[in-house]
Order: C-alpha cells, then sequence, then structure tokens
C-alpha cells in the first residue's frame, strides 16, 4: 500500500494545468483570502448534522503491518466530530496505535475551534500561482502560521474561483496534536456540492514515536443530514 503524498496532485481526477498568471496585486490576494474566509465560514451551518461514510487504509511499511476501518463520521449541530466504528480488518497495532491515534488527535486538534481556522488572524497568505482544474479556475495560495499552534500547518490551499471555497489543502502542522506523533504530512481534497465544500479524500504520512512511519489513506462517502439519535455515534477515543 504505497501512495506518495508529495506527488498526490497527479492523482487527481483531472490533471490540473497551469495558468500563465504572473499573479494579482497583494490588494485582490488579501480580497481572495477574505471571500475565502467568509465562505468557508458560511458553510459551516450546512456542514452541522451531516454524517458519512469513512474508509481508513492504514499501514506500517517497516513492520509489514496493515488494517482497514470502517466507520461513521458525524459533525454535530455544535459542529463537533465524532465516530462509531462499524468494521476493523487487520493487525490490531494499526487499529490502536495508527488509526485510533490519529482520530483521537483529530478530534483534539479541532477542538481549538477559532484558535486553528485558516484566517489571517492565524496564517500569513502569499499567492503562488492559478491552475485550471476540471474546467474552473483554482487560485494556489501558500499559508505559514504566524504561531505554533495545533492545528495549525505550513503548506499551501487551494481555492476555487467561483464559490471561494477549499477544494485541496496540503502541507506539515508545526506543532503535533499528540505526543505519539513526531512529523504529519497530509494531503485533502474537497468537492463542491451544492454549496458546500465536502471533504472527500485525505493522504497523510505520520512519523510516530512508537512504531515508526505510518501511511494512512481516508475516503469519505454517502453524505447525509441525520440527527444525533439518528447517527448514534460514539467519540474517536473509543475507536480501539
Amino acid at each position: 500500500m504505497k501512495f506518495p503524498i508529495l506527488a498526490f496532485v497527479v492523482s487527481l481526477a483531472v490533471a490540473p494545468v497551469l495558468l500563465a498568471d504572473p499573479g494579482p496585486p497583494s490588494a485582490r490576494v488579501t480580497e481572495i483570502v477574505d471571500q475565502y474566509v467568509n465562505a468557508t465560514q458560511a458553510q459551516q451551518e450546512g456542514l452541522r448534522g451531516l454524517s458519512m461514510e469513512v474508509e481508513i487504509d492504514a499501514s506500517l511499511p517497516k513492520l509489514k503491518k496493515q488494517g482497514r476501518l470502517h466507520a461513521l463520521r458525524y459533525i454535530s449541530r455544535l459542529g463537533e466530530i465524532t465516530y462509531r466504528a462499524i468494521r476493523f480488518d487487520g493487525d490490531n497495532t494499526i487499529k490502536k496505535d495508527v488509526i485510533a491515534r490519529y482520530l483521537t488527535a483529530e478530534t483534539a486538534a479541532r477542538e481549538g475551534g477559532k484558535t486553528m481556522g485558516i484566517t489571517p488572524e492565524n496564517y500569513r497568505f502569499k499567492y503562488k500561482a492559478s491552475l485550471e482544474r476540471d474546467g474552473n479556475k483554482v487560485h494556489i495560495l501558500s499559508v505559514s502560521p504566524k504561531k505554533k499552534r495545533v492545528g495549525l500547518f505550513k503548506g499551501e490551499i487551494w481555492v476555487d474561483a467561483a464559490t471561494y471555497l477549499p477544494v485541496r489543502e496540503s502541507g506539515t502542522f508545526v506543532r503535533n496534536p499528540s505526543v505519539f506523533l513526531k512529523k504529519v504530512e497530509f494531503v485533502r481534497v474537497y468537492e463542491i456540492q451544492d454549496g458546500l465544500s465536502l471533504l472527500k479524500h485525505v493522504e497523510s504520512r505520520i512519523e510516530t514515536r512508537l512504531v515508526g512511519r505510518a501511511e494512512m489513506n481516508i475516503n469519505f462517502s454517502n453524505f447525509t443530514k441525520k440527527t444525533a439519535e439518528q447517527a448514534q455515534v460514539s467519540t474517536a477515543v473509543e475507536v480501539q
């Protein structure tokens, strides 16, 4: 199971085409960032109550261990993310020392709320380029955090030029959400549906303190709106 994270861009459905764009003036960059922040904040209400299926494939290459978790992921009315494990196949080390720790770390990082949002309060932005993806123009911005906080990363974001919603995020966390993790690199791919930017795929390479390098490939599908009672989810820390 190999998925080179730094070359992930070539695995998109349609290879993006870089446009000959010298970049907008600084005032335009500020406008793009402001529109992006407004768009992402505006969609938060639409994401609440959303349930989806999650397939997590994880491996420890050096130990030659693999595992796959099928679960339900639920975003509550308060914006809290919880998981309910449905089925796991593979080595138990993957389940306990890779997947469970990753989900716990994700929950802990998101508890930061606005302190970890991709906003001018937390990041510096620089325009890198524009490209055409699936027939739509996309702005590419580099981001670097102003402070080393859990959940913040150094890397880049791709912003849809029509809706100003994210279509891709990639980078390295500047401060790890768990003492068990030494370094976390990731690529997140989003798909815009009905005015919402939905997380569809995550690839992550993680350097752990206990079991060496871990690789994860996560896919999200079957997005539906459910109440907390219908979802019947448990917290991420219970995926053990």
